[in-house]
């Protein structure tokens, strides 16, 4: 095959893949989707389509769509697949998370928290026993009430504080700051939360993408995590 004959063959098939990525696009934003990214998906003939809804399943023709859970099956296990699109947004915001780092890693998760909420609270307590059994613990900010709230800006104020671990350590004794801030780096938590399909505090989401909502105890979470 020439050369020339190739690059046209090439660029013939460039164009009509992002030709079905904007129809595909198209399909999702007449649903009311937004900001809509498409990526191959595990699931042969569709497409994973993130957007500021979550993550979906769509097929390469449009025609239908699966929201919900994906699981693959592997070793005799069930893994939920179905986040794993969005964990490179999630590691992304990893400079703005404040971590409580276990000595002896074996785990990491990130969890949406919110510093009203009474098992956010009962988890903070415990955050040794997390790091003593090896669980790093990341936190991202999900203030429950939504943006337009006094949570969300006392938690800006947390999140961009000098030392953003002193600052949640006081509001969980407590002493919340006095110093309220437009909830900007708090948004963005908050909009990947509800990609996640986080709608409640705490939810914990694993290295794997998995969401594990409510609160577990130290060592059933160790357990959980090994399995």
């Amino acid at each position: 095959m020439k050369k020339s004959t190739f690059t046209l063959l090439a660029l013939s098939l460039l164009t009509g893949h992002a030709m079905a990525s904007s129809h595909l696009q198209q399909q999702l934003e007449k649903m009311g989707a937004t900001n809509v990214k498409l990526s191959d998906s595990v699931l042969p003939g569709f497409k994973t389509a993130v957007s500021d809804q979550g993550v979906v399943q769509i097929t390469n023709d449009g025609r239908y769509v699966i929201q919900g859970q994906v699981y693959e099956l592997k070793d005799g296990k069930a893994v939920d697949i179905t986040n794993r699109a969005l964990l490179s947004q999630l590691n992304a915001l990893e400079n703005e998370m404040i971590i409580y780092p276990a000595k002896n890693e074996k785990h990491v998760v990130t969890i949406f928290m919110d510093i009203t909420c009474h098992y956010c609270h009962i988890l903070h307590t415990k955050i040794k026993e997390y790091n003593d059994l090896g669980i790093t613990i990341r936190y991202l900010a999900f203030p429950r009430g939504g943006m337009n709230t006094q949570t969300a800006k006392q938690m800006e104020a947390i999140w961009t504080s000098a030392d953003k671990v002193f600052a949640l350590n006081e509001a969980e004794n407590g002493k919340l700051p006095k110093n309220v801030k437009t909830p900007n780096i708090v948004k963005k938590h908050y909009e990947l939360g509800i990609k996640f399909g986080v709608n409640g505090t705490p939810n914990i989401v694993t290295k794997e993408g998995e969401l594990i909502p409510g609160y577990v105890e130290p060592k059933e979470l160790l357990s959980m995590l090994n399995n």
